[in-house]
């Protein structure tokens, strides 16, 4: 065919193809429109799924009468004018190809009113065809109505699913603007029925009431707050501790200035920061809000704007990598809230850790004696409770009265069945799972013994010769110091070959060939790579399984006290090296429910 100018309904509905995929995405981009003209409140109802109705109602600023006809017309904004404007966008959308792409696929009315005028207007426009602008009778604000999407393109209408599977979309997809605005009230009905009803949340207490409405209460009892800033950035919102793992990412909600986004970098850099606490095959949970200079991050690489480019990645990748990290490497046991990484004072150097400074079983065949050497005295105790008699002196079982001098997990009084460590705290009751518990406290101390040039070359007998892509031989070149500080000898052997000529001593029995092409794939898409760092801890992860004090042995009250103080005071101690848990905690009211007391 010769070369010729597509029509203006046909070019619409290309442009809807790229971000009209289902209802939900209709509700998605008109939505974002209301939230851009400043509405508090949004009302969205939809009937059949969306496929045969959806209207949407907000108190926004609304469009003026003589706009109105402008606003559905394609790349007709109000949101940018200039390139500058483009390269520092903070709105929502801002391309205006919304209101035509939809209108070309649906039967539309768009009515409007700001708040100076009089009355509003009214336009419909019919497959593509607008219609004249009406007199319309509205409150300030904008009204949207959608109908029978598709119904002038019925090979996207047949690739519709049921009506219960798109206003599961629909339904998803509030969820995540509700937690984006939390100032904004957010209304859902379908078919006629309430499905959501999300008042603004103005205040700390609304807002974590609102993650707990979208997210459930679970999530809400395992959530770590997160709010601190560097270099320009901002980080504030939830993180869940790793005992809340998930099978699947369906509870991942990542926003930046606003905008919900699926970026590798951020992906990456949060599966890291689990990546010490939590078992392969599981997913964490969070919801998190990135604050960024609009100017540091593209948001016009994906028609649907799910996706962002950032001008430095690496600073954003390090940024969350380390203030994830560090939150969750202060859940310690017995800590909560704003105790995080805290142990009573009269405690924190009562006595020495568990194994007292000696050997910690790593190699004391068949778990014999530990040879443990505990400072940690029972009169020690005695003093900061209420009673204790001769008898509490001899056994180490002390009476407690539940003050504030009281150490967070209290003190041991039995272990049950060789695995479980009972304990009495101010609260109710603990249970330790001992051999979790020793087991990331092992780990954390092998971690540290390891000082920052512990990892060694070792070179090999023969250098191996690895087929690479160019742009992998680029950044050997370019991160040849980061490189050799990780243990590697690397030089390119031609523009797609690698030459290993050494590795991390500690990892030479591992695939040299899958570690080094991971991490050159790594410094490709992050500019880093902590693959060695990963692969030494899950060695040393493994030693201190396999170092730590065994199910069935028997422990002394004094033992059981000193690994309850060693629980408070190491990182990541709510959890074992996979993820497990290592405490619970039943208070008073949990125990007299058992028994039903008080009935």
């Amino acid at each position: 065919m010769s070369i010729r100018g597509l029509p203006a309904h046909l070019v619409n509905q290309i442009a809807a193809g790229e971000v009209i995929e289902r209802p939900a995405s209709v509700v998605k981009e008109l939505a974002e429109n209301s939230l851009d003209a400043g509405a508090g409140r949004i009302r969205i109802e939809i009937d059949g799924g969306g496929e045969r109705r959806i209207r949407i109602t907000d108190d926004g600023g609304g469009i003026p009468a003589g706009e109105i006809e402008l606003a559905l017309q394609p790349h007709a904004t109000s949101k940018i004018a200039s390139l500058e404007d483009l390269e520092a966008v903070a709105s929502l959308g801002f391309r205006g190809e919304a209101l035509a792409s939809v209108g070309s696929v649906s039967r539309l009315s768009l009515g409007s009113r700001t708040a100076d005028a009089e009355s509003g207007v009214r336009i419909e426009c019919d497959g593509g065809k607008a219609g004249q602008v009406a007199p319309f009778a509205t409150p300030p604000g904008t009204v949207i109505e959608v109908r029978d999407l598709f119904f002038n393109t019925p090979a996207r209408r047949k690739f519709l699913k049921t009506e219960r599977t798109e206003y599961n979309h629909i339904d998803e997809l509030v969820k995540r603007l509700a937690l984006a605005r939390m100032d904004v009230a957010f209304e859902l009905r379908h078919n006629g029925k309430a499905s959501r009803n999300l008042p603004g949340a103005d205040d700390a207490q609304a807002r974590l009431a609102r993650v707990e409405r979208v997210c459930g209460g679970d999530f809400v009892d395992a959530a770590l707050s997160i709010d601190t800033e560097h270099s320009g950035l901002r980080l504030h919102g939830w993180i869940a501790r790793p005992a809340f793992s998930r099978s699947q990412a369906d509870m991942q909600y990542f926003f930046v200035n606003g905008r919900l986004v699926r970026d590798r970098l951020v992906t990456h850099a949060i599966r890291q920061a689990y990546s010490d606490v939590l078992y392969s095959g599981r997913h964490p949970a969070y919801v998190l809000m990135l604050e960024i200079d609009p100017a540091r991050v593209d948001v016009n690489v994906h028609p649907q704007k799910t996706e962002v480019r950032f001008r430095d990645g690496r600073l954003v990748h390090d940024f969350l990598f380390s203030m994830l990290n560090r939150a969750l490497a202060d859940t310690r046991a017995g800590a909560s809230g704003g105790e995080q990484g805290k142990t009573s004072d009269h405690f924190a150097g009562a006595s020495q850790s568990f194994g007292g400074g000696h050997s910690i079983g790593l190699n004391s065949p068949g778990q014999g004696g530990l040879g443990l050497s505990v400072s940690e005295s029972i009169s020690r105790y005695a003093q900061l409770a209420a009673t204790a008699g001769d008898a509490a002196g001899k056994t180490g079982a002390v009476e407690l009265d539940r003050n504030k001098d009281l150490p967070p997990l209290g003190f041991a009084v039995a272990q049950i069945h060789g695995v479980f460590v009972l304990a009495q705290n101010a609260h109710g009751l603990v249970i330790v799972d001992m051999h979790a518990a020793h087991e990331r406290i092992t780990y954390e101390r092998m971690k540290l013994a390891w000082n920052e040039d512990r990892i060694r070359a070792q070179p090999l007998l023969v250098p191996e010769t690895l087929s690479c892509s160019a742009r992998e031989v680029a950044a050997l070149e370019h991160h040849a110091g980061d490189l050799e500080r990780l243990g590697f000898e690397l030089t390119a052997a031609g523009p797609e070959s690698v030459l290993v000529r050494a590795v991390p001593a500690l990892l030479a029995n591992a695939d040299k060939a899958g570690l080094v092409r991971d991490v050159l794939s790594d410094l490709v898409e992050l500019g880093q790579s902590r693959r060695v760092e990963q692969a030494i801890d899950e060695l040393l992860s493994t030693a201190a399984c396999h170092g730590s004090v065994r199910a069935n042995r028997s422990l002394t009250i004094e033992e059981m006290n000193a690994l309850l103080r060693d629980m408070e005071r190491t990182e990541r101690s709510d959890q074992c090296n996979h993820g497990r848990p290592t405490w619970v905690q039943l208070d008073m009211g949990q125990l007299d429910k058992l028994f039903l007391r008080g009935k």
